[in-house]
């Protein structure tokens, strides 16, 4: 069966998640149930990260084994038609081998943390950014970072219900920018590393939010870690601000393709 390679950007607002489930929609069951109606005998998908409910992805990745040949260009057509009206988009399709796992061949996973200040309610970005009400502190909420960077046990920073075997992840990157926003500012967080906890993101950028706000000092942040108890953590953010922008492979499968699979 030829495998293909779909880069896949979505809302997660209206989904459970991306994994499929039984009585609620997901991101997972939508993108297959489209698949399946080009092709019934197609076994399912993988994806590269099993987002949450409510959280984004600008570059999920997910492999797929057809019945049929198709150029990717055509697979990608024929998808999204099926895909709408839902908040769903392949953005780009390669044929793989079978030796490509969206998963378990991944050697980066990279994610956007949009955090919104200001007094006022949020509007056009209502469930695409956490909305704080208090001004934070930039240089604060990076001197915090740093104490994650690099190797830890990421206890404090991980969901009770995580089924990772260790504790054990290393944050290659944390960086935090802050831009103009109407009435106030949007604050960006963006991690790296080449694989998560569930809910660090959320636990890191929550905890980080309160050092912005002057709730804790950056070095309460190297303490929590250190304390590997999950009751030292800061409040774990929601998900609406969270998106999966990208994730690395040995030779950028996306990279190889063709202007032929490109266009058709």
């Amino acid at each position: 069966m030829p495998r293909y390679a779909l880069k896949i950007d979505y809302d997660g607002g209206p989904f459970s998640g991306w994994q499929r489930q039984n009585d609620q929609a997901s991101v997972q069951a939508t993108v297959e149930d489209a698949l399946r109606r080009l092709d019934p005998g197609m076994p399912g998908i993988a994806a590269a990260g099993r987002t949450d409910a409510g959280v984004h992805a600008t570059g999920q990745v997910a492999h797929a084994d057809m019945v049929r040949d198709w150029t990717p260009f055509r697979l990608t057509e024929a998808v999204n038609h099926h895909l709408r009206p839902h908040p769903i988009a392949v953005v780009a399709c390669v044929r793989v081998d079978d030796r490509f796992h969206a998963r378990f061949s991944a050697t980066e996973r990279r994610y956007l943390f949009r955090l919104i200040a200001r007094r006022a309610p949020l509007t056009h970005d209502v469930g695409r950014a956490w909305h704080v009400r208090n001004a934070l502190d930039l240089t604060a909420m990076r001197e915090g970072a740093k104490h994650l960077i690099g190797r830890h046990d990421f206890t404090t920073f991980r969901a009770s219900q995580c089924q990772a075997p260790s504790p054990f992840k290393t944050l290659d990157a944390l960086e935090i920018t802050e831009h103009p926003y109407p009435q106030g500012a949007e604050f960006r967080f963006f991690l790296c590393a080449r694989s998560f906890l569930h809910n660090q993101v959320r636990s890191i950028v929550g905890t980080l939010e309160r050092v912005g706000s002057g709730g804790w000092q950056p070095a309460d942040v190297g303490q929590a870690l250190a304390a590997r108890d999950r009751a030292a953590c800061g409040p774990v953010c929601p998900p609406q601000g969270l998106y999966l922008t990208g994730v690395a492979y040995p030779g950028d499968p996306f990279d190889d393709a063709s202007g032929e699979d490109a266009q058709g």
